[in-house]
């Protein structure tokens, strides 16, 4: 069974995703970490983050990895301890512009679907209903005001001990939002069978909540 959760920067989708899977016992795929560790690739190697090919030279050969930890999952790139690293501003902000590359999302798309032919999964990104598993069982896409979503970004880099402006983050939300749905290849965008569910105003334990219970009527009996 797939679970594919999509939605814009900061709508919750890899907290939630991350509780689904474990309350389901399904294995947890994000996506977005992927494509921000490409991002740090393109940083190590000095290249410009639209340069496709160069890039490509070497995504092809890296390792992209995920290991779990007491505080969630850890990311690691050819053997190096990421997590932190893809969460730092320079990578949230040039994220968008690697992610747009047609040969590293197909690239990406072609790993992740790997991922999922191995058993049940809880995926979460930009376009997992609409282009990694389109034939998910379930398809939720997650939206919240760039407001509220900017609010969360500033309490959780606080916590990482990155201070940027609350206006400054919205400012980037709104930004990253911009470039997600307008990129030609595979746009942000909500799958025609899709549930949305806006956050805005929920807690996460009611968001959770929600998609279990989406889930348990596409379960087999």
């Amino acid at each position: 069974m797939q679970i594919a959760i999509d939605g814009p920067a900061s709508s919750g989708k890899s907290t939630v995703a991350k509780i689904v899977a474990t309350q389901l016992g399904f294995v947890y795929v994000d996506t977005g970490a992927m494509y921000r560790a490409t991002t740090v690739l393109a940083n190590r190697l000095g290249l410009d983050y639209g340069d496709e090919a160069g890039l490509m030279a070497k995504l092809v050969d890296a390792q992209i990895e995920f290991q779990p930890d007491q505080a969630g999952q850890k990311v690691f790139l050819n053997g190096e301890d990421v997590t932190l690293t893809i969460r730092t501003p320079e990578i949230t902000n040039n994220v968008s512009q690697v992610a747009a590359l047609a040969a590293v999302r197909t690239e990406m798309v072609k790993r992740q679907r790997q991922i999922a032919d191995q058993g049940q999964v809880v995926m979460d990104g930009r376009d997992i209903g609409t282009t990694v598993l389109p034939d998910a069982a379930v398809k939720i896409f997650m939206v919240a005001s760039a407001k509220e979503r900017a609010q969360r970004r500033y309490a959780e880099n606080i916590t990482k001990g990155i201070d940027t402006p609350l206006a400054t983050l919205q400012a980037e939300i709104e930004l990253r939002d911009q470039k997600d749905s307008t990129r030609a290849v595979s746009p942000l965008r909500k799958a025609a069978d899709a549930v949305e569910i806006d956050t805005t105003k929920l807690t996460i334990e009611q968001v959770v909540a929600e998609i279990l219970a989406i889930t348990k009527q596409k379960m087999p009996n």
